[in-house]
């Protein structure tokens, strides 16, 4: 998670992290003292290590309800993109600034799948301002989440796909050189339009 909506940030980032591998594989002492080593160098402030499979699905349950506990603090503007895993923190802090000066007192929820560079950069409302108000700066702050994730090698999209929502926006991302291929082999193959009308192309 990058920023959370809480006023009182313990730590700027938290990173949940899960090793695969049957209990024999992984080795428990090693990672301990990896945990350890860590928090002692101040390279994290804080660690928690789950000891059973309970432990491990509640820390999982903080993860999952990050966007149900969005929903309780109002309108929340949403978007899922990807960028190179070098530019993950810059994207953060540069995106941040920008919503930060567009829309006063937005709260940005950053979370995602940090290993592939996936993040959902979701955007909740300012506590001062009313929800029709912030759901009409939508296409302004959508595009500089979008413009900025584009400038670094990024993408609009990435486990949630295009849908509908991003359908118009696919030529700019792919090029139209490439988005006219799509067309055509949407056409070769379904030349009557009958798969999925009217959904991608």
């Amino acid at each position: 998670m990058c920023r959370g909506t809480s006023r009182e940030r313990d730590a700027p980032l938290h990173a949940l992290i899960e090793l695969h591998g049957g209990r024999a594989e992984v080795n428990r002492h090693a990672v301990l003292a990896a945990v350890s080593g860590a928090v002692e160098t101040a390279a994290v402030r804080d660690a928690i290590v789950a000891d059973s499979d309970r432990d491990q699905a509640a820390l999982w349950a903080v993860r999952h309800h990050i966007s149900e506990a969005q929903r309780h603090e109002g309108a929340s503007i949403k978007h899922d993109i990807a960028v190179p895993l070098g530019a993950l923190q810059h994207f953060i802090d540069t995106v941040t600034e920008r919503v930060e000066a567009l829309v006063p007192g937005v709260r940005p929820v950053c979370f995602g799948h940090i290993g592939d560079g996936n993040l959902h950069f979701n955007l909740s409302q300012p506590e001062a301002l009313a929800r029709e108000a912030f759901l009409a700066q939508a296409p302004a702050l959508t595009r500089t989440v979008h413009e900025a994730a584009q400038s670094l090698g990024g993408t609009i999209s990435a486990e949630h796909g295009i849908g509908l929502l991003k359908r118009d926006l696919l030529a700019a991302q792919i090029g139209p050189a490439s988005h006219a291929l799509m067309r055509r082999l949407k056409e070769s193959l379904d030349p009557d339009g009958i798969m999925n009308p009217g959904k991608l192309l």
